[in-house]
């Protein structure tokens, strides 16, 4: 009787083992439908991606990459918009997640009075939405001479309370406290305390926050619009969203191919610090 009874124990288990499988599966092949359609289309001409629908790449990728150039040179070279993409969302993600970290760090390291409010504060300023302060930080901007400037686009990234949030929760767990008091009886400075301890044993969660800054930094087309009025400053969406105009309203092969190569950096980056965070939750799962 245990052994029947074992043996459909353990045939309910594969069972549930396999529709779990075959749940991500599917879930894993419905989220990269999206991003095989795009490269698809980048490599078809516009009048086929109008007339049908199809999953099986053609050859005209090479063809469409060459016009995506000289569209692009008619006033700025193509690499041109990527290094002011790459200007900053580097700069702003290299600011974000070291100063929220930082910020973090003190709220969770120090105990001092008035924590619990400037906690509160933090989390009061997470829930307003951007668009509600655009106009004011537009002509703020403006005022000080920053119009057409990369500062407004990286500075400002240095307040990012979600980033906080994320970074306090993450501490909370995996930062002992003891080994912070350890080195400060030892003699070591706060400052170095936070860089050579800290730091460290956050880099799951800063490599998480990396790509999730680095993504939202490289996609914003909201601010950089309102602030770069010089075409040699426009970022990568901007020059995209500027070929879905009038010009190049008919050549969707281009819109595909510009869109192929403004998620590639973005892939780039991910798979550059995704070790870091399957290494967080391995030592997750093996703590004490």
């Amino acid at each position: 009787m245990n052994k029947e009874k074992d043996g459909g124990l353990h045939a309910s288990i594969m069972i549930q083992q396999i529709i779990r499988n075959a749940i991500c599966i599917f879930l894993c092949i419905l989220s990269l439908i999206p991003f095989w359609i795009m490269i698809v289309n980048a490599t078809r001409t516009s009048v086929d991606i109008q007339s049908s629908f199809s999953l099986i790449p053609s050859h005209y990728l090479m063809e469409n990459w060459q016009k995506l150039l000289y569209q692009a040179s008619q006033n700025v070279p193509l690499w041109r918009y990527m290094v002011n993409s790459l200007i900053i969302a580097g700069g702003s993600t290299v600011l974000s997640v070291y100063f929220s970290t930082m910020t973090a760090y003190g709220v969770t390291a120090y105990k001092f009075r008035g924590a619990s409010f400037a906690w509160a504060f933090i989390m009061a300023i997470m829930m307003i939405p951007v668009q509600v302060s655009s106009i004011g930080f537009f002509r703020f901007m403006y005022q000080i001479g920053w119009g057409n400037n990369y500062m407004p686009l990286i500075i400002p990234a240095i307040a990012a309370p979600a980033t906080v949030f994320f970074m306090r929760q993450y501490m909370i767990s995996a930062l002992p406290l003891e080994i912070l008091d350890s080195a400060r009886i030892d003699g070591s400075g706060e400052f170095r305390t936070f860089n050579t301890i800290a730091v460290p044993l956050m880099k799951p969660a800063i490599a998480t926050q990396c790509i999730f800054a680095f993504i939202g930094s490289w996609n914003n087309f909201y601010t950089p619009s309102m602030l770069l009025t010089s075409q040699a400053k426009m970022t990568l969406p901007m020059f995209v969203q500027q070929m879905r105009g009038e010009r190049f309203r008919s050549d969707h092969g281009i819109i595909y191919v510009g869109l192929v190569v403004t998620i590639m950096p973005i892939f780039i980056v991910y798979f550059l610090l995704s070790k870091y965070i399957i290494a967080g939750v391995a030592l997750g799962g093996v703590k004490e």
